[in-house]
């Protein structure tokens, strides 16, 4: 049988003062919770309740285990009434870290409507580029771009994304007519994104007054 179970079938006779009240305090037979209470006896080795036709009050040493077990009952309780609690309702500070664009151009956006679902939850959003250690540096979550390097992590995919290569015009007709192949032009011509700016990589083919950085925007 359940310990806690037993446990309960013990205290609640002693809080009703008998097995009637409490088999309908605890919405099971009469029969039933003598059983859990003769179990649990027989599992501590001791007796816990003097029984007569009259009355039933507990030992001395069913007195002393009383005031542990409705202790362990009442924290058993409230262990459980504060699973359902958050579980129910969300609350509390929620920590994430966020790559920038997707955090200012997707997540910022509905942050409120989200807030606003649920009031009790303070959210702290940073926002980088760089790879965090979640536990180390106290985040409960991330949004990355990319493939998940720690298979200790539990990831869901959000959405998907493209990569573009983007050029001016001038360096684009610079480009019309080389004989080269795409990915040749790419490695020849090399964007390195950083954060705020993205700097162009230099190009043997192109004078180095057209390489500048370029600021990012969306």
């Amino acid at each position: 049988m359940d310990h806690l179970t037993e446990m309960e079938a013990f205290a609640t006779v002693v809080d009703q003062g008998g097995f009637t009240d409490a088999a309908k305090k605890m919405g099971i037979s009469k029969s039933a919770v003598s059983k859990h209470v003769s179990s649990h006896e027989a599992r501590l080795g001791a007796r816990l309740l003097n029984r007569t036709t009259r009355r039933v009050s507990p030992t001395e040493v069913g007195l002393a285990y009383y005031d542990r077990a409705r202790r362990v009952l009442n924290d058993a309780g409230e262990a459980d009434a504060l699973v359902t609690s958050m579980q129910s309702a969300p609350s509390g500070l929620l920590h994430i870290s966020v790559a920038t664009d997707f955090g200012v151009n997707h997540l910022s956006p509905v942050l409120g409507d989200f807030l606003s679902e649920f009031p009790d939850i303070t959210i702290n959003m940073v926002l980088n580029n760089r790879y965090v250690e979640l536990i180390s540096e106290g985040f409960d979550m991330s949004v990355r771009i990319g493939e998940l390097e720690d298979s200790s992590l539990r990831a869901r995919k959000l959405t998907e994304t493209t990569k573009r290569i983007i050029a001016s015009p001038p360096i684009l007709r610079n480009m019309v007519g080389q004989r080269r192949s795409t990915i040749s032009m790419i490695i020849s011509f090399c964007v390195t994104r950083t954060n705020p700016v993205a700097t162009y990589g230099k190009s043997p083919h192109l004078p180095a007054k057209n390489v500048r950085p370029a600021p990012l925007a969306g």
